[in-house]
């Protein structure tokens, strides 16, 4: 069982990670396509469906994860595009196909794949999976509240920090000369 103070942070920022995600995807939809497309994991002329039923799906969990009532699918939706993203990851890696922008941040901060990117994702959907246990019966109080604020304030700041120095890990070994 976990706490229901854990579990409206799980859902605040799984809500916040997902419609964000949608929204960098929809701001700039035409290159969503184009970065989709070079996972090459389906064929260009399915990339346009394929990159519209993402930003769907992503929509779709974000807002099952802010209804109390969709609380075990927004979980399981969570978890199972998580799993997803974080398998065409490593499918391309393992392709030696490291040099594509992964799309976590939208167009205007390129991010190269890596295993960090794998790993960050299997730890999100673990986070998702979490969600699922039950919730303990007890009556929130106002702390609450407050605490479920700043946990989802938190992992948000981690998950720009965590976004931001993968992003930025290639510059830095090229300045190492590790490159």
């Amino acid at each position: 069982m976990i706490d229901p103070t854990v579990a409206l942070v799980l859902r605040g920022a799984g809500a916040a990670l997902f419609l964000s995600a949608a929204l960098h995807k929809l701001r700039d939809f035409p290159s969503f396509r184009v970065t989709l497309a070079d996972y090459r994991l389906v064929p260009w002329w399915a990339s346009g469906a394929v990159a519209s039923g993402v930003a769907a799906a992503e929509t779709a969990t974000g807002a099952a994860l802010l209804s109390p009532l969709a609380r075990p699918w927004g979980f399981a939706a969570a978890a199972g595009l998580l799993a997803l993203y974080a398998a065409a990851i490593a499918v391309n890696l393992l392709r030696g196909r490291r040099d594509i922008d992964c799309g976590c941040l939208g167009p205007a901060h390129r991010t190269p794949l890596g295993w960090g990117l794998v790993a960050r994702n299997a730890a999100f959907a673990g986070l998702a999976l979490l969600g699922l246990a039950p919730v303990a019966a007890r009556p929130p109080v106002w702390v609450d509240a407050l605490s479920a604020g700043a946990g989802v304030l938190s992992l948000a700041l981690l998950h720009e920090s965590m976004s931001r120095l993968l992003a930025n890990a290639p510059r830095l070994r090229a300045l190492r000369g590790d490159a």
